[in-house]
């Protein structure tokens, strides 16, 4: 291994190459934290932040719900593909992905082959309480936030056990979420 690499053991027990030359991607349900805790992490690791939310609605000029609303969720994780394939083509960086994109079978195989994919998970009562907060979320519109999470985690959760990590956030600040990924890194 080259000085920029050094490997870490994965929740699975395989061992993954930690490449300073490849994207670290946070996945995980909606409100677990992904941008703000990308943004911190990137800033600890020097390098770029990128939200693919924000990347989605700045190439379509539209936000998601109005993306979802207008072509429905098909169109947007079709979308959502394209653009995290450019973000990974670009220089390293840390990317925050929205709930469903490493649910898409090959946008997942793609984070899987280009980069060091990260599941943020936590408990449902923290998922509810962060959703609450705002109402951007079209899988929320209109449902009951707690019905809708616990429905998504039954599918998503162990799609989102493919990870080559898993650290689980609480609600202590995102700082300390920062800390444990930091230390699994080094590892």
């Amino acid at each position: 291994m080259s000085s920029k690499q050094k490997a870490i053991m994965s929740a699975n027990n395989t061992i993954i190459p930690v490449n300073r030359n490849r994207s670290i991607i946070l996945v995980g349900m909606m409100g677990v934290g992904k941008s703000s805790i990308g943004r911190r992490l990137a800033d600890r690791l020097h390098l770029p932040f990128a939200d693919a939310d924000d990347e989605i609605e700045t190439a379509a000029d539209m936000k998601i719900s109005e993306i979802f609303e207008k072509f429905g969720e098909d169109y947007f994780r079709d979308g959502e593909r394209r653009v995290i394939a450019r973000l990974l083509e670009d220089e390293p960086k840390v990317i925050a992905t929205g709930g469903g994109a490493f649910i898409n079978e090959e946008t997942r195989a793609l984070i899987k082959q280009k980069a060091l994919s990260i599941w943020l998970d936590a408990d449902i009562d923290i998922l509810v309480q962060r959703v609450s907060r705002r109402s951007h979320r079209p899988l929320l519109q209109g449902k009951d936030p707690r019905k809708v999470l616990i429905e998504l985690g039954a599918v998503r959760n162990p799609i989102y056990a493919q990870a080559d990590l898993h650290i689980r956030s609480d609600s202590s600040p995102h700082a300390r979420t920062v800390e444990l990924i930091m230390k699994a890194l080094t590892k």
